[in-house]
């Protein structure tokens, strides 16, 4: 508890209108480039309302930031910093919205204690050290919202990695492109699994033609998936083994028990269809066609799957 901040309230409220405004100029400085995307009426209102919660709470003596009476002050800069780390704001930036506030309100500190040079050294260091826990606070909690946002995306990256397609009534294909780890295959399992639940699908090709490498954990992680898909009533085909992958596996001796794998999808592909109970054959005077151009129901240079 402090009387001398007691008076940060009082200095506040007595000027609060003329504070407020060169806190904001050099709030606008601060953001230099940024400031042309910045919303200005916004900006006033958050330090206006910044303002009037700091007083109330300073004006009671108190200076831990962390006690109840700092309750609101703290929302004020939860929601400052975290709206700020999603438009991108360097943890810089954001805290300057306390630090900047430091030499206004100095300056009417100043004048205050015009007379009492020893009065007012001892409200600078308090009030120093109550902005700079705010500021700190500010830093905090910006870091927080930015680790967030980067998991939340991610999680989205994660999932637009690993979508999982529709080849055919009945089977499925689950491309992969990149390294597989713990975290990305608990999403590839998730996803297949989902999907199979929502089809009804037997099959499901696993596609490892861009998968850069495959270790021993990798192997492992495809076989937990396929284990997975196998409870639900899914059997799933391994493509995309090129001969460097096919060696490797060997030389670390991973046992890939019964899995059928391909070197192509296309190859897994034919033999899903072949389990289905569907053949691939070419329609008598057709003429190739680009897949693009191909009608719904019919492979590629005019073949078409038949019961």
């Amino acid at each position: 508890m402090s009387i001398q901040t007691s008076v940060l309230g009082e200095v506040i409220s007595r000027d609060q209108d003329g504070l407020l405004n060169e806190w904001i100029e050099r709030q606008m400085a601060s953001l230099g480039s940024r400031k042309e995307h910045a919303s200005a009426a916004q900006l006033r209102e958050q330090s206006r309302r910044f303002l009037s919660a700091l007083a109330g709470a300073a004006g009671k003596g108190e200076t831990d930031v962390r006690s109840q009476i700092y309750g609101p002050t703290r929302e004020m800069l939860e929601v400052i910093s975290t709206e700020r780390a999603r438009q991108g704001y360097t943890p810089g930036e954001t805290a300057m919205f306390v630090f900047s506030l430091k030499e206004p309100l100095f300056t009417r500190l100043r004048s205050r204690y015009a007379n009492d040079a020893a009065g007012l050294a001892d409200l600078t260091w308090e009030v120093t050290r109550l902005l700079d826990s705010l500021g700190l606070f500010t830093f905090e909690v910006f870091q927080k919202g930015r680790e967030q946002l980067i998991h939340k995306q991610q999680e989205e990256m994660l999932e637009l990695s690993t979508p999982v397609i529709t080849l055919w009534e009945g089977i499925l294909a689950l491309p992969l492109i990149g390294t597989l780890d713990s975290a990305r295959t608990q999403v590839v399992m998730e996803n297949l699994l989902q999907r199979v639940v929502e089809t009804g699908s037997m099959l499901a090709i696993i596609d490892i033609t861009g998968v850069p490498t495959v270790d021993t954990v990798t192997a492992q992680h495809l076989l937990k998936t396929v284990a997975a898909a196998r409870l639900m009533g899914a059997d799933c085909i391994i493509s995309g083994i090129r001969p460097q992958i096919a060696q490797t596996i060997v030389h670390l001796g991973v046992e890939l028990g019964d899995v059928i794998t391909k070197a192509t999808l296309a190859d897994a592909f034919a033999i899903a269809l072949r389990r289905r109970g569907l053949s691939v054959q070419r329609r008598e005077g057709a003429r190739a066609q680009p897949a693009s151009a191909a009608k719904p129901g019919t492979a590629p240079n005019g073949q078409e799957a038949e019961e």
